[in-house]
């Protein structure tokens, strides 16, 4: 058995290395910090080669004088801990590792001149060797050059990917401390080209927007929420602007940019019901809270947090998300898609594809939901609140065409003109033509009538079956059902366990009671496998309402009287959520007057 034994200096450098700097944008993002951190007001970063030929990075900080350059190089030296109380620290970093672990790895040139001096100082150390330490001439602040990471470990340099692919993790990294403090003024270039530049001193919204998409700002609701010592602020987009992939969700915790599950998960949870299940939010997040409630010593990296109260913390931000996506109660897509617009103008003649485009790829073959109900399922105009004998109205038929009135004129979604493919309702306001999705729109009021139901210890209005339906499922099916028996009975469904895989529907909720029994139950059945389990229980049955609501909504094919169209219309003007869908599509676009005049070559 081989003997215990003290490793030498430079080999516990390089193994505290492994920890600090996997990549270039491991490094770039402790030398980033350390700008901010040392009060700089403008941060330069130039990089090479995606980080792997150099990465510079200026700012004009307070400095170091040569005695504290020469510390700064020692490990565990720091002047971010005044005392021992490491679960204060307001810092985005504290560890000594950094730039000694870079030097050990790489050639590090540390140029440094405090405010007041005369002179700067130099001091060049060559993969853990000192090979400079010479007087340097720059302006006040510090400028640390890293040139030939892994240079002489060759063994990790072949683990680096491709010039483009670790450019692309740098960008990301300056991306995000750029947002994270909207006061400094950053500038990123790489191979002398400039990437972007932004000016200190702007809003949270404003750099956001300005780093992310510059559209984010008008497609998006500004979040300012707080309970006790919590704090919530930032961006976060509108339903109806979502992405594949969830590469646009910044989260920040006490100004320090993470990546954590608890986070993203709050994220899905306040997005639940606005959202299909493979499209994303865009929003960047700012979490303020008491350092002694968060660990940020979890990761090396410090990318990963701890919260003292996790389940808190998760219902803070769900609850300050849906709070700010309400003041976006009504709005929807800003603009019509431009392809779909340039559709228009090349095949006016056949207009559905451009039309279904402006509802984000709508297909007319299929529901808009990946709930489907079957087609025996009756849909009764009285869904709608308009009086009998108006509903009675003959139905699809083309009234003819009157001006807006005057009292009509206030009416945000207009007046209904007709119906496209029995599908979407075309309205005129007097800003322009508003094109409706009839089930999308249908959709979101009946979701939002089924929680304004179930709010707080009312139960739901339930409708009695004349004769219980037996439903079949499989035994994990129906444990699963008879586990949230009480919660859908407080949203109006009755159910009750009737053998291993059976369940028993002896109500159904008012505003369903034409609906499917089995196939609704099997829906919330998949739905609550699918969610239940990471969920907590106010998230797990906003699933089931959305489930719920699929089934009773107005399916698109439907011809509906002008009539029914207007009352649609005016029920989506007074209901929360109303611009779009429960799975983050548009439920209506609006093409202002100059849009149509363009069509007709008119501008």
């Amino acid at each position: 058995m081989s003997k215990i034994r003290r490793l030498p200096e430079h080999l516990v450098n390089r193994i505290a290395a492994g920890e600090v700097v996997e990549r270039p944008a491991s490094a770039l993002k402790e030398l980033v910090e350390n700008a901010i951190d040392a009060g700089a007001t403008r941060v330069l970063v130039a990089i090479e080669d995606g980080g792997l030929g150099r990465i510079e990075v200026t700012d004009d900080g307070c400095g170091m004088s040569p005695e504290e350059m020469a510390l700064a190089l020692e490990r565990h030296a720091t002047s971010k801990l005044p005392d021992e109380a490491i679960e204060q620290v307001a810092t985005l970093g504290f560890r000594g590792e950094a730039l000694p672990s870079i030097a050990s790895v790489a050639r590090l040139t540390l140029e440094s001149r405090p405010h007041g001096s005369e002179q700067g100082w130099r001091r060049v150390v060559d993969h853990g060797a000192v090979v400079a330490d010479e007087p340097a001439a720059l302006p006040p602040g510090t400028r640390v050059r890293m040139e030939e990471l892994f240079g002489k470990v060759p063994a990790r340099r072949k683990f680096l990917r491709t010039a483009r692919s670790e450019y692309a993790a740098c960008n990301e990294v300056v991306r995000r401390l750029a947002m994270a403090r909207p006061d400094i003024a950053f500038t990123f270039e790489h191979g002398g080209r400039r990437i972007f530049s932004v000016q200190g001193g702007e809003g949270t919204e404003a750099r956001v927007a300005q780093i992310v998409a510059r559209e984010l700002k008008e497609n998006g609701v500004a979040i300012e929420f707080e309970r006790d010592e919590l704090r919530l602020s930032g961006i976060a987009g509108l339903p109806t602007y979502n992405r594949g992939v969830a590469d646009h969700q910044y989260l920040f915790v006490n100004g320090r940019p993470v990546k954590d599950r608890l986070l993203t998960g709050a994220v899905r949870g306040a997005y639940a019901d606005m959202l299909a299940r493979d499209r994303h939010a865009v929003l960047a997040l700012f979490l303020d809270l008491p350092p002694e409630e968060v660990d940020v010593n979890v990761h090396p990296a410090k990318t990963e947090v701890r919260f003292r109260d996790s389940a808190g913390i998760r219902g803070f931000i769900v609850s300050g998300l849906r709070q700010a996506l309400a003041t976006g109660d009504r709005r929807s897509a800003q603009a019509p898609d431009a392809a779909a617009m340039g559709r228009w103008q090349a095949e006016p003649t056949t207009p559905a594809p451009a039309l279904r485009s402006l509802f984000t790829g709508r297909d007319l073959t299929a529901p808009s939901s990946s709930f489907s109900a079957p087609s025996s399922v009756a849909e009764s105009p009285a869904m709608f609140s308009t009086p009998a004998a108006v509903l009675d109205a003959p139905q699809g038929r083309a009234e003819p065409a009157e001006p807006i009135a005057e009292e009509e004129a206030d009416y945000p979604l207009g007046i209904a003109r007709g119906q496209v493919a029995g599908t979407y309702i075309v309205a005129e306001s007097a800003e322009g033509l508003i094109l409706v999705d009839q089930h999308a729109a249908h959709e979101r009021i009946v979701l939002e009538r089924l929680r304004a139901a179930g709010v707080g210890d009312k139960v739901a209005a339930s409708q009695a079956l004349l004769m219980p339906e037996v439903v079949e499922l499989d035994e994990a099916a129906c444990d699963r059902i008879e586990d949230c028996a009480e919660d859908l009975a407080q949203l109006g469904l009755a159910v009750e366990r009737f053998g291993p895989a059976a369940m028993l529907v002896r109500a159904m909720p008012a505003s369903l009671k034409k609906a499917n029994p089995a196939k609704l139950l099997a829906d919330i059945a998949d739905d609550i496998a699918a969610n239940g389990g990471a969920l907590l229980l106010g998230e797990r049955i906003e699933h089931v309402l959305a489930t719920m609501a699929c089934h009773g909504s107005v399916r698109a094919g439907r011809v509906l009287s002008v009539a029914e169209m207007n009352a649609l219309l005016r029920e989506m003007e007074t209901t929360p959520r109303s611009g779009q869908c429960n799975h983050g599509r548009p439920t209506w676009v609006r093409l202002s007057l100059a849009d149509v005049e363009k069509l007709f070559g008119r501008h």
